[in-house]
Parts: structure tokens; sequence; C-alpha cells
């Protein structure tokens, strides 16, 4: 079955970094569009970046521009969000996303806190 597996979060202080990492199985990695987004207490989950299947793109939400990156390994299944320059307002549950044409699969989560 389809799995997609978060790992990386934790707790960081305000200007600190983390690397998030999602290994995928049960699809055939290569040929979906990878994802992160994340979800605050209290807001609707939004997008953070995304990739193309073979990596030729990516996409970043403004407020992480510059900050953040997100990549792949397709040999490895994995995607990968580095995030640097944390801030307080990046607090959220991070979700894996994959995707290609009606075909969504999402990950359970992981949680990112910046606070000092």
């Amino acid at each position: 079955q389809v799995q997609l597996v978060e790992s990386g979060g934790g707790l960081v202080q305000p200007g600190g970094s983390l690397r998030l990492s999602c290994v995928a199985s049960g699809f055939t990695f290569s040929w979906y569009g990878m994802g992160w987004y994340r979800q605050a207490p209290g807001k609707e989950r939004e997008l953070v970046a995304t990739i193309t299947p073979a990596a030729g793109s990516t996409n970043y939400a403004d407020s992480v521009k510059g900050r953040f990156t997100i990549s792949r390994d397709n040999a490895k299944n994995t995607v990968h969000l580095q995030m640097n320059s944390l801030k307080p307002e990046d607090t959220a549950v991070y979700y894996c996303n994959a995707r290609r044409s009606t075909s969504s699969y999402w990950g359970q989560g992981t949680q990112v806190t910046v606070s000092s």
C-alpha cells in the first residue's frame, strides 16, 4: 500500500535549521510531483514547496523563499525539505504530499516547533 513517512521534525531555536525527509513506497515515485505542506494550530493547511517529478522545477510559498529548499532523490524514493533561518511562525505540522493527475497521497506529518 501507499506510504509516505516523514521524519526530521523537532524543536529548534529561532534562526536554526532542520531537514525534513519523506520516504515513499507503494507507488512509482518518479512519476509523481512531490510537495511539502504545513498546518499551524487554528489555520488551514498551506503549500510550502513543490518539486516536479524529474526535479526540473520547484515552487515555494513567498513566506519561505530564500530560506527553504526542496529536493528529491528518485533512486531512494525520498524528498527533503531543508529549512534554514527558521522563525516562530514556521511552527506547524509539516506534511509530505505526492500528486499525479487525480491521485494525491499524504503522510501523517511531522511536528516542527520554533521557539526559544
